[in-house]
């Protein structure tokens, strides 16, 4: 069974009942909801065929909300407007004059901060302008590299510090719906600094939630800020695209590499995204660059690998799944397992190492571990066991967070017993019932004296069929 994840973003091409269960069979274990586009009540169909789907099919899915953000766009535009090198295209913060090469944009309070010489893209970087005048509160600026562009195409400053607001009316009505809808993860767009994430912690909070939060790494202002960032998100994402517009491409991969180890030392998930699979939007076949280009984010660690347009309005979605998921397989063949952290904060983390040492030593089959929160098997992978992570829970929302999570195997059975031992008898026998673990094969148990409770992590057991039918005749016994 492949360890990284797969996360597939839902899209036209895509939302029917029929896809999203042809997706999860294919192995999809993450569904992305993009709140750039569609309204609420889209979005709340497609949640309920989710989970509903998943339900029928017993099988652990995470939906991920990803928030627009303050994404500067460009205005109301007729047609398609043709921009050739040296032209002069003129910014207005409300309304255009009337010329040819007029254009208003999105979030204009960004204007005010736009010197001469600043460099200034349009439609993801394809456009490319350098600032040469302001005229009033308008800025002039010279066409460098030309192109059509058309309305709502994005605008990016490369390196320039805008402070926008991060959140968004937008953004707080979609964060409002998604702590009701029960989303198991956000993505927040933007991400500059750790003050970003503690203000959005608070605002799920004030809307009942305690929904983790995945840090899109997209500014280059977010780099200067990555190690506070990664130590107060639940997750990051690294955003390819914008990162590519603000650095420039050939940094890339080099950052990519920095982001997800970043991830991997704190212990929190990482997706890798944007243009994984590109030429499968039109094509069923992938090139070589790309299935390199995916085999690299894994052998780097990331948690999991993501799809947008390839499965939201590409022509060969189901094809593109596969390719992923034929592409992880084949990579974690040669896969560095069993890594070293190199810092043990707590007795958790300490648990954690030990119990993947002595999976790994003892020839064990795998690592049951019993978490309500999630984060004691986390720290378990954290270390990239090369056998099986099993994660037990009896918290539904934890049970679907562990999807996003390299390789957990989550596993979901109602414990009521506060007692471990009759907490790992009830899992034995129900796992073994529905055929996930065999009769003969030896598990590393990790458990707290009460298996029910967060944060109670203390044992570590080595757990074969010998001592499973001596623990049955105890309990048998009391």
């Amino acid at each position: 069974m492949r360890k990284t994840k797969i996360v597939a973003t839902l899209g036209p091409a895509t939302e029917s009942r029929e896809m999203i269960e042809k997706f999860i069979i294919l192995g999809v274990n993450v569904f992305r909801l993009n709140f750039s586009h569609g309204d609420h009540e889209s979005h709340r169909t497609l949640i309920r065929h989710i989970r509903a789907i998943a339900g029928r099919l017993d099988m652990p899915v995470a939906i991920l909300q990803d928030i627009a953000g303050p994404k500067i766009r460009v205005g109301t535009i007729a047609g398609i407007m043709p921009l050739e090198t040296g032209d002069r295209l003129t910014i207005y913060p409300d309304r255009t004059k009337g010329g040819e090469l007029e254009i208003t944009i999105s979030h204009p309070e960004i204007l005010r901060t736009l010197a001469p010489g600043a460099a200034i893209y349009f439609a993801d970087g394809a456009i490319r302008a350098e600032v040469r005048a302001r005229v009033g509160e308008a800025v002039v600026v010279e066409i460098l590299v030309g192109g059509k562009l058309t309305s709502r195409k994005g605008v990016n400053v490369p390196l320039a510090d805008l402070q926008i607001d991060l959140v968004t009316e937008k953004d707080k009505a979609d964060i409002a719906f998604g702590v009701a809808e029960d989303v198991d993860y956000i993505a927040l767009s933007f991400v500059r600094n750790s003050a970003d994430i503690t203000r959005v912690r608070k605002l799920v909070a004030g809307f009942g939630g305690d929904v983790p939060l995945v840090a899109k790494i997209e500014l280059a202002a977010a780099l200067d800020h990555l190690e506070e960032i990664t130590a107060a998100a639940d997750g990051v994402m690294v955003a390819r695209g914008d990162l590519g517009v603000e650095l420039g491409v050939h940094l890339v991969p080099v950052v990519q590499k920095r982001i997800i180890a970043a991830a991997n030392r704190h212990g929190i998930p990482v997706i890798t995204a944007t243009q994984m699979l590109s030429s499968m939007l039109v094509s069923p076949f992938p090139t070589r660059a790309e299935v390199s280009d995916i085999a690299n984010a894994v052998l780097d660690g990331t948690d999991a690998v993501m799809l947008s347009d390839e499965t939201a309005v590409g022509d060969y979605p189901e094809e593109a799944i596969k390719v992923l998921g034929q592409t992880i397989a084949a990579t974690e063949t040669i896969y560095p397992w069993d890594r070293q952290v190199p810092r043990l904060a707590d007795s958790r983390e300490a648990i954690a190492a030990a119990a993947t040492q002595l999976a790994s030593n003892s020839g064990a089959d795998g690592i049951v571990c019993f978490t309500h929160s999630g984060l004691a098997v986390e720290k378990i992978a954290q270390h990239r066991p090369a056998t099986r992570l099993i994660g037990v829970t009896s918290n539904p929302r934890t049970y679907r967070q562990l999807a996003l999570v390299w390789g957990v195997e989550p596993f979901f059975i109602e414990i009521s017993h506060a007692n471990s031992d009759k907490a790992i008898s009830l899992f034995v026998k129900h796992a073994r019932l529905a055929g996930f673990i065999r009769e003969t094969a030896t598990y590393i148990v990790i458990i707290g004296h009460h298996s029910n409770l967060t944060g109670t992590t203390n044992q570590v057991q080595i757990m074969d069929p010998q001592a499973f039918e001596r623990m049955q005749a105890m309990l048998r016994g009391l």
